[in-house]
């Protein structure tokens, strides 16, 4: 089973948060802004895989999958994500992934569910690989979604109160609070004419 999504992490924007202070020392958090030399994103767009299994060893196990992108999430960007996703299924040996999302352009658009279509033939008449079979989320309902309070507790682990972070430095940060490797960003490959 696993549960998708995408998100945002910012470089500058502070995560809603509570802390202790001392009544006569406040807690103040300095506003980031960009500076015109800043060469990294404001943000970085992540797609991220909530993967629930079980074995007879174990009953129960979790691990988010994540990988950066470089610009916005896109149908361009989704299936080569799945790929991945569905490599590594496949090398743990699992053969169908249960897929839930959401109604996310980019999850229901007409390129995203041919590849699917035509990825889940191929796993039938080759008899290898991971198939894929996805269960839609209704519409603005997030806490259906078990990965999303998991960005948000990310979220307020990873944050700087005191300095920018460097979009390197906020992707390595994130990795570590989910406990996976830092994987080369996506992209949509440029058309060479």
């Amino acid at each position: 089973m696993g549960y998708g999504d995408e998100t945002w992490w910012s470089r500058f924007a502070q995560p809603r948060l509570r802390a202790w202070a001392e009544a006569d020392k406040p807690l103040h958090l300095v506003e980031q802004v960009k500076q015109k030399e800043d060469p990294d994103p404001k943000a970085l767009a992540c797609y991220g895989l909530l993967v629930r299994w079980a074995t007879e060893a174990q009953p129960s196990q979790e691990q988010v999958w994540l990988r950066f992108v470089d610009g916005r999430p896109v149908s361009a960007i989704t299936t080569p994500f799945l790929e991945w996703c569905c490599a590594k299924l496949h090398g743990m040996g699992m053969r169908v992934l249960v897929l839930i999302w959401d109604n996310a352009g980019w999850h229901i658009s007409r390129a995203v569910r041919t590849w699917i279509r035509e990825h889940n033939r191929k796993v039938k008449q080759d008899r290898e690989g991971v198939r894929i079979l996805v269960g839609l989320l209704p519409s603005k309902s997030p806490w259906l979604n078990p990965i999303e309070p998991k960005w948000m507790h990310a979220k307020q682990r990873v944050m700087e109160p005191n300095r920018t972070l460097s979009a390197q430095e906020l992707a390595d940060r994130v990795c570590a609070t989910f406990g996976c490797a830092h994987e080369k960003h996506l992209a949509i490959p440029k058309n060479v004419t």
